[in-house]
């Protein structure tokens, strides 16, 4: 019989725990399991507050889960969840291959950061492919060992999401400007390798993520809404507001602020 588990966006990682540990003592082990493995993938902060599990029904709530960013973002977050519905086919648990019906991550609430040429979601997919670079290195060290556990996920959906822009980080005033973020449906994670690493299958969700961040759909609507300053996202470097906070006083409105960017930046 399937069971319905309720987490955070560390559903990957809550799966890993099952696997290792059993269905028993399911709450600790959920909140250790994406307290400290979580960041090893990310390299950022990443924790959950407390995990609630009904013995009964193996349904678990996973509560305040929080994505960090990383080291030199000034915004306190990269992503806030709600809540995730995972559906695993309890009868792969003793395989080496855990078969994940469906995972639907709801309202996630994002905040998007660009630091100069880069930003915060950039940074962190390129950790989470660091760590599976790494894993795939460590693997071939442990294959006298016999294989890990791997993932299949037939279902990943991400919906209801917002993504945030804060422009108080860039000197810009106090508003935060918002996109909804388009719904994700990804199919089929690690089938056609008989299975994915968590690192693989964490890599692909996040890579799915970031390039729906980053996709006109959201960029067009942030752009929209910083034209009327003067300003786009391409002019939110870093370069260019150091130079800004040398000559604009604390008395000029935030349109002039805009004005002064696009003239350092040549538009």
């Amino acid at each position: 019989m399937k069971k319905w588990i309720y987490i955070g966006i560390g559903a990957i990682v809550v799966v890993i725990a099952i696997i290792i540990f059993g269905l028993s003592n399911l709450g600790p082990i959920i909140k250790r399991a994406v307290n400290s493995y979580g960041p090893q993938i990310t390299k950022t902060e990443l924790h959950v507050a407390d995990v609630g599990v009904s013995i009964f029904s193996a349904e678990a709530k996973i509560k305040q889960f929080f994505l960090g960013n990383p080291a030199g973002f000034k915004t306190p977050s990269a992503m806030k969840v709600g809540s995730v519905l995972v559906n695993v086919d309890e009868k792969s648990l003793t395989s080496n291959t855990i078969v994940i019906d469906r995972i639907e991550v709801i309202s996630p609430e994002i905040t998007y950061e660009k630091k100069g040429e880069i930003d915060n979601f950039n940074t962190i997919l390129k950790n989470i492919t660091k760590t599976s670079s790494s894993e795939k290195g460590a693997k071939k060290e442990s294959e006298k060992e016999g294989p890990g556990k791997k993932l299949i996920i037939r279902d990943f959906i991400v919906k209801e999401g917002r993504v945030n822009l804060e422009l108080s980080v860039y000197g810009i005033g106090d508003k935060q400007i918002r996109a909804t973020l388009p719904d994700i449906h990804l199919k089929d994670i690690g089938k056609k390798k008989n299975g994915a690493s968590p690192a693989e299958a964490f890599k692909e969700v996040f890579a799915a993520l970031y390039g729906t961040i980053t996709s006109p759909a959201v960029t067009d609507v942030l752009n929209k809404e910083l034209s009327s300053m003067g300003v786009n996202l391409d002019s939110l470097g870093e370069d260019a507001i150091k130079k800004l906070g040398d000559t604009v006083g604390k008395e000029e409105g935030i349109k002039d602020v805009g004005k002064k960017i696009k003239g350092i930046l040549g538009n």
